[in-house]
């Protein structure tokens, strides 16, 4: 389960909803995950210092929040990106135990008041022991862009981390304690760039083309919109004109060129050689830079 911000505004460690528990006691003989009543004891958790039902405050912090640095989603229903960490936690804590559940986070704002929906993955992070109080931990954020984004949410996310031990109660049992569960999370862990995909294209005519002669260079420069699905030509943007001789590697600009209101690029140039013509993008905090593939033209 995948909870917006605009719907769970009590508290962004909702988020840990979004964790399957595998364990005997917090989980049904169906396999299924009770992710509703995980959501509860996340939101107890964040009630205040005073409140009652609440679980007790668990001694786990978390350190080496690693994630790659940008994710690209494009008009797809589903990605996912690997983060690892390392949980430090007390001698008494059982990071290998059925149920304790641990996770990667990522969110916006802050996890008590976020201001993006939370991300989380869709199964529990799996944990390595390392020495009696330590164990490095790696797990999946998963995105399912038209359910939980909006085109805005594009830029920087925070990382975060929490766990959760059941100690043996059943979250869906007459008798739950919700005392007697541990949780324990942490935010500001690290951050990535959560960007809109793009896509650039580009095309030289005429081919062939007699030397001094008009080239005609067009394409266009779209970005994915996670509230439909689809792509859509990204406008009014600066776009590099590049050309490479036949026999050279490398790309040098020819021009600058802006997008028009359907994100497409137009631009003229006078041929002087065989050689390949490209737009390039450099891209920006949103939106990923993007080349286009080369256009050769073959100029007699």
């Amino acid at each position: 389960m995948r909870i917006r911000a605009t719907v769970a505004t009590v508290t962004g460690a909702l988020a840990l909803s979004a964790l399957a528990v595998p364990a005997v006691h917090a989980a049904g003989s169906d396999g299924s995950d009770h992710r509703e009543a995980f959501a509860k004891i996340s939101q107890a958790a964040h009630k205040g210092d005073r409140a009652p039902g609440q679980p007790y405050d668990m001694d786990v912090t978390f350190s080496d929040f690693k994630i790659a640095k940008a994710v690209k989603l494009g008009s797809g229903t589903h990605y996912s990106t690997t983060v690892t960490y390392k949980l430090t936690h007390a001698a008494g804590i059982n990071v290998k135990a059925a149920d304790f559940v641990t996770g990667p986070l990522l969110h916006r704002g802050s996890l008590t008041a976020p201001s993006s929906a939370v991300l989380a993955g869709v199964k529990p992070a799996t944990c390595a022991v390392d020495t009696a109080t330590t164990a490095t931990c790696t797990g999946k954020i998963d995105f399912y862009p038209r359910e939980d984004l909006l085109n805005s949410d594009a830029g920087t996310w925070k990382g975060a981390a929490a766990a959760i031990a059941y100690n043996g109660q059943d979250p869906e049992g007459e008798e739950f304690d919700i005392t007697k569960v541990g949780y324990a999370d942490q935010e500001d862990l690290g951050t990535t760039l959560v960007q809109r995909a793009s896509t650039l294209t580009v095309n030289a005519t005429p081919e062939p083309v007699k030397k001094g002669k008009t080239l005609t260079i067009t394409g266009k420069l779209s970005i994915a919109n996670w509230e439909t699905g689809k792509y859509v030509g990204y406008v009014n943007q600066s776009v590099a004109l590049q050309y490479r001789k036949k026999a050279v590697t490398t790309y040098s600009n020819v021009k600058g060129v802006k997008t028009n209101s359907k994100g497409e690029l137009r631009t003229t140039v006078t041929a002087s050689a065989d050689g390949y013509y490209r737009f390039t993008f450099k891209g920006k905090t949103t939106v990923p830079a993007v080349n286009a593939t080369g256009d050769y033209v073959d100029v007699q």
